[in-house]
């Protein structure tokens, strides 16, 4: 039996700042205009795939617009594990795959 004491916390790894890497791929690439952007969430924020991608900006010239498009149809390998959920915490140093659907597949 399992139980809970009202004064356990649990860190969502909130307290500090977090960095990754976000590596784009296909559609992606050509949406941001970049192969990588190491990003940053701020102490006191969640760290979490949806905050991470708050931090991207497409390089000047690539539309806003597409790439907010592409990132609807995206998921998301999170050091080597797939995912679509942006809630999903990021530990520190996490390599984050952005990857549009494939034609085909």
């Amino acid at each position: 039996m399992t139980t809970t004491h009202p004064d356990t916390t649990v860190d969502d790894g909130a307290s500090a700042s977090v960095s990754a890497t976000l590596r784009f791929f296909a559609a992606a690439r050509t949406a941001v205009g970049r192969d990588d952007q190491r990003v940053e969430v701020p102490a006191g924020e969640r760290p979490n795939i949806g905050r991470l991608l708050t931090e991207v900006r497409p390089v000047e010239g690539v539309s806003a617009a597409d790439f907010r498009d592409v990132l609807l149809r995206c998921s998301f390998l999170v050091d080597g594990l797939t995912t679509r959920d942006r809630e999903q915490l990021v530990p520190d140093g996490a390599v984050i795959d952005v990857m549009p659907p494939f034609a085909g597949g």
